[in-house]
């Protein structure tokens, strides 16, 4: 075993003096594979199509239909999102798919790099670059990423907004206005928003709720009745989405409904997997901070929002990029766990195992109340990492001590105590 690791740290260091061209190489690759065999991104069509609806106060009436298991596309976020995106409706379609791809690859770099910044002390700008490079190079194919720019979905944009709000700058307003427009184009990265109160960043919290209040506000003078609709009914209606049994859903809803053969919203486990998955979060959010682990908060709250949403669908999980660069990097990264934890991440992120399941689903016409056992255990892929991820920040030293790592800790700031709270915030 440790003649593995050390070839692994050897192709590593050759990697990293060569991350420049790792990433044009990938990136190339990339553009090969969207030339050759074009994809239909679907959610973009949506976002082009339903945005202008917003001002003719018919937004949530629109429907793309497509083809089963989910015929019909509606438009699911804030009206605050429709707005952003009513300029898409003036491109070309071709002009429009071509410039969200690239952005998308440019914010997946910007995820990377913050997410590198927020190991804490490094042992130089040019180590970061690398680091961050190589990480892009190699999360361009990660199946949530792939499902991401496939799709056409917003995702790796909002990850960036939110990463680099957190990452880079020194006021409060900065970090919290980064989260909270993120949350007013779409709901789920609201949860960073537990990092902010995790880390006592108490006026940057208050700059995301302002900036939200705000974004919705603006929305609501320009659309009131799709504001007032959206906020007071179908901010809450899951089955808009899609089905929730389906193992595109990969939150723990998703996978209890398939193990137990119907939804389960409504039922004991799921009650206990919530209690269980919440003990987990907040024993591994104590020990991060106790750590002054920044990235391992951050990666904390995040998997455990995609874990107790009641639909997480695999695209969700680009926040995988960041676990598995804090499993390599992090200050428990030379651990057992984390090794393992990073290496399943990678196997089944790498193999797309969850595609492979939705073209299983589909040719067998799965009904939700008698899911098969072969699609419902391996169907848990994405829920179990999240478990070992949350497992492996919090199975740490006790108290203020900080394990021997590459990188990890700010030592001279004190997240446990509220000194790092006070300074950002």
């Amino acid at each position: 075993m440790k003649g593995i690791w050390a070839t692994g740290r050897s192709i590593g260091q050759w990697l990293a003096g060569h991350a420049g061209w790792c990433l044009a190489v990938s990136v190339t690759a990339h553009v090969l594979a969207v030339v050759t065999h074009p994809t239909h991104p679907l959610d973009l069509r949506v976002y082009r199509e339903a945005a202008p609806h917003v001002l003719s106060g018919s937004l949530y009436d629109y429907v793309l239909w497509t083809t089963p298991p989910i015929p019909r596309l509606p438009f699911t976020y804030p009206p605050f999102a429709a707005l952003l995106f009513l300029p898409l409706s003036r491109l070309p379609w071709t002009v429009l798919v071509a410039l969200w791809q690239t952005l998308s690859v440019a914010a997946l770099l910007v995820v990377a790099v913050c997410a590198v910044r927020l190991l804490g002390p490094r042992p130089g700008a040019v180590r970061v670059r690398e680091r961050a490079l190589l990480w892009a190079a190699a999360g361009l194919w990660l199946e949530p990423v792939r499902h991401t720019l496939d799709l056409g979905q917003v995702n790796l944009l909002l990850g960036a907004v939110v990463l680099w709000g957190l990452a880079v700058p020194r006021a409060a307003v900065g970090r919290g206005a980064g989260v909270g427009l993120a949350a007013s184009v779409k709901l789920t990265p609201a949860v960073g928003g537990l990092y902010l109160l995790a880390t006592r960043q108490w006026r940057a919290a208050v700059w995301a709720v302002a900036t939200a209040v705000t974004a919705a506000a603006l929305a609501w003078c320009v659309a009131p009745r799709e504001s007032a609709r959206y906020w007071s009914v179908l901010v809450t209606e899951t089955r808009r989405v899609g089905p929730a049994w389906s193992v595109r859903n990969q939150s723990l809803r998703g996978a209890l409904s398939r193990l137990l053969g119907q939804d389960t919203a409504a039922f004991l486990a799921y009650g206990a997997a919530l209690a269980l998955v919440t003990v987990a979060a907040v024993w591994a959010v104590r020990a991060a901070v106790r750590r002054h682990d920044l990235l391992g908060v951050l990666v904390t709250v995040e998997l455990y929002g995609l874990l107790v949403s009641p639909v997480s669908w695999s695209h969700h999980w680009i926040w995988c990029l960041p676990a598995m660069i804090w499993l390599a990097h992090g200050p428990l990264g030379r651990r057992p766990l984390s090794r393992i934890t990073l290496a399943v991440w990678a196997l089944v992120t790498v193999t797309r195992v969850v595609p492979s399941l939705i073209r299983a689903e589909s040719r067998q016409a799965v009904h939700p109340d008698a899911y098969p056992a072969s699609l419902a255990w391996p169907g848990c892929v994405y829920a179990v990492c999240a478990v070992l991820t949350l497992v492996a920040v919090a199975w740490g030293p006790a108290g203020h001590e900080r394990p021997a790592a590459a990188s990890g800790a700010v030592p001279e700031q004190s997240l446990a105590d509220g000194s790092l709270g006070r300074r950002l915030g």
